[in-house]
Order: C-alpha cells, then structure tokens, then sequence
C-alpha cells in the first residue's frame, strides 16, 4: 500500500526533470523538429530577388536557372532535399537589410541567393557579413561586395561592374579608335564601368577626351549627344543598361552619329533590349561575359534545356543563377550536405571549376569570377560573339583582405 505515494513521487520527478531538460534545451534552441538540423533534414536555400518591378524578369530568370542546375544534379545538395524560401526585394535599397534578415532569421536559411540590383545587394551584404550566412550574389556587380567588404561566406557567380568595360579598351584601341569619349548615366556603376574603361583603354594607348554623365535614370540626351558631334572623337564608350541604353542607341543614330562614330560599351547596352532599340543597334560594338549566340556545344544543350523546360529563352541572368546553382551543388557535394562545416565548404566552393555555359570559370580569392570576356557586335538584331576581348579576367579585388 505504501508503494503508490513513492511510485508518484517518483514520476513527479521524473516528470520534473523531463520538464527541466525541456525548457534548458528550449532556451538553447536545441528543441526544435530538426535538433541543430541534423543531416537528414531539409537544407533551406533563400531566394531574395526582385518578383516585381522593372527586374522581375531578371529574378524570374535567375530563379529558374537556379533551379535547373541543382535538378540536373538529382534535385539534392549534398544528397539532402531542400527547402525553398522566397522574398521579393523590390529593387528597394532601403528595404535590403529588413528583407534579409526575414530569410536569415525568420526562416533560418542555410543559404540566401540574391540580388540583381547593387543596393539592395549592400543590405544583405551587411546581414551575410553579421549573421555568417552563405550568399551567393547571382547578378549585382556592386565592386564592395568582393572588395573592401569582402567575406568568406560570400560568394558572386556575375561579374564586378568593371569587368566588361576592363576588357574594351585594347580592342577599340586595336581598331585605331585612339581618342573616345565616356558616357553613362552618374551613380555608383556608372562609376565603376569607368573605372574599368580608362584602366583598360588608357594602358593599351588611348586618350579620353571628354568624360560625360546624367543623372540616373535620366534619358535626355540630346544636349550631351550635340556636344559628342561637336567632339568627334574617334568612337564613343559607354556604360548603359535597359530601356535607358535602348533609348540612348535609338538617339544616337537619329542623331546621325551612328555611321560616323562608332559606338561601343559594356555588354548590358545591348543585353535584352535589342528588340526595343531596333536598327539603331545594328554594328554596335560591346564585351560581356556571356553570349545567347555563343557556339559551343555546352552553351546550345543548356540553352535547348532552359527553353524546353520553361518555356522561354535564357539570358545572362538566367546563366549566372545555373552558375549559382552549380556553385551551391559542388560545395554541397564536398560536404556531404554538412553545410554547417563551412571551412571545408568554402574551401570546396573556392577551388570549384564551373562548367557554364558561358564558358568554364574559376573563383578568385576575392570569390568573382575569373572569367573569359567576349568581343561582340548586334548584327541581325543578336548579339554575335566575333572574338575573346581578355582570357580569364579577374577583377583587382582591391580593398579585400582575402585577395
């Protein structure tokens, strides 16, 4: 009969220190569905890109190659599946950090993939640095992402905003266009296509004569294009993008500037907007890293794939986010889906080599491509690679302590 009260005693107890262990292991985050994650668990990949706005079909783009390259690999990392999270950024610099810190601590990424514009790449730049994150950057080629504010957890699959324009002075200079004028529109990757055009062109013999800008993103031209034939320079360079560098292609030649000065810039004058600007496009001259048009087999089976399964034709964007992907798979991989051994991971993502379509790549140690620029000009409305413009670029990764 006196068992009972010492049988209670004892569950109480038990009950009480289950309790006890409960709320300690609470507190310390260890209590949750995937106890610190264990390896059978969903790895959460993060997409923080624009699904609205002027660059929605850019994030659409880069989704979807994303999706394709690990699909490719068995649809796993690291033999894990994987959970996917989305956050349309707006193209909003002033909401970047907010944003990030939505898939980094509200939905606990393991990795974020964003962004397209420079901006907004600074906020989850500041958040990737602070919480550790792995990022990925499959678009904004803002230079302090891997300059001064490099990281280790951060890695870019695009370009640096002057690594197309570093590559275009020594071919204007080696068609005898030795004296050019700037232009572009005056922010942050106006700035830094420059930058990258007076290195280039300047060190292989040219003069600029006259460096011109507008305000962002105004597309009033007009008076800076009197000015250009007043000039008459040898060629003009510039640093435009979108339905801004459509409208400045069609001005220039209704100008009459076209058969007499050459046109020449980075690649993104003419990236996705050739239909828009028409005729005008036709003989301009640019460098980029990526072609639709490339001729090789690798670039016609991924383009053939991309189309068949979405239904709608790759561009850059969509190449940098397969990039992205590929990336992602080869640190999994090296891994075994241990992300959380993030030496080992950054190792293997450093050292990877990614067959793209856009042609084979390394990372340097500021983690951008080392990458092959082309020389290419619009001629029936697409742009036609003609030559390589520099083999394995790499930008200076100035300001990096890693590099």
């Amino acid at each position: 009969m006196t068992s009972r009260p010492v049988i209670r005693s004892l569950n109480r107890r038990l009950l009480l220190s289950r309790s006890a262990a409960v709320v300690g292991a609470s507190s310390m985050g260890l209590l949750l569905p995937q106890i610190v994650r264990a390896q059978g668990d969903k790895v959460r990949v993060g997409f923080m890109l624009p699904f609205t706005g002027t660059y929605a079909q850019l994030g659409v783009a880069i989704e979807n190659g994303v999706r394709m390259a690990i699909a490719e690999k068995g649809g796993k990392l690291g033999g894990r599946e994987i959970e996917w999270f989305k956050v349309d950024d707006e193209s909003e610099p002033s909401k970047g950090v907010e944003n990030a810190q939505k898939l980094v601590q509200r939905d606990k990424v393991d990795v974020l993939i964003g962004t397209v514009h420079s901006g907004v790449q600074m906020g989850i730049q500041r958040v990737a640095r602070d919480s550790g994150v792995l990022s990925i950057i499959p678009n904004a080629g803002v230079h302090a992402a891997t300059r001064a504010l490099c990281a280790p957890n951060v890695f870019r699959t695009s370009f640096t905003n002057s690594q197309p324009t570093l590559a275009l002075g020594k071919p204007m200079v080696d068609k005898g266009l030795k004296k050019a004028v700037w232009i572009t529109w005056k922010y942050a990757a106006g700035d830094d296509a420059l930058e990258g055009f007076k290195e280039s062109y300047t060190k292989a013999g040219g003069t600029i004569v006259k460096e011109l800008g507008l305000p962002f993103p105004n597309v009033e031209f007009q008076a800076l294009l009197t000015e250009i034939a007043n000039l008459k320079p040898d060629a003009v360079a510039c640093f435009f993008a979108g339905a801004g560098a459509a409208k400045f292609m069609r001005d220039y030649a209704a100008a009459g500037l076209k058969d007499k000065i050459p046109l020449w810039g980075s690649g993104f004058l003419t990236e996705g907007v050739l239909e828009a600007a028409g005729p005008a496009a036709e003989g301009v001259m640019t460098t980029m890293h990526y072609a639709d048009s490339l001729d090789t087999p690798r670039n016609k089976q991924f383009r053939s794939a991309f189309a068949q399964q979405f239904k709608m034709q790759p561009d850059v964007y969509a190449v940098q986010g397969y990039d992205a992907g590929q990336l992602l798979v080869q640190g999994a991989a090296a891994v075994k889906g241990d992300l959380s051994n993030k030496a080992a991971l950054y190792k293997a993502m450093e050292t990877a080599v990614i067959d793209s379509p856009r042609g084979k790549w390394t990372m340097s140690k500021a983690h951008n491509p080392v990458q092959d620029i082309y020389l290419r000009v619009v001629e029936n409305g697409d742009n036609k690679v003609v030559g390589i413009a520099a083999k394995a670029l790499s930008d200076s990764g100035a300001g990096c302590k890693m590099a």
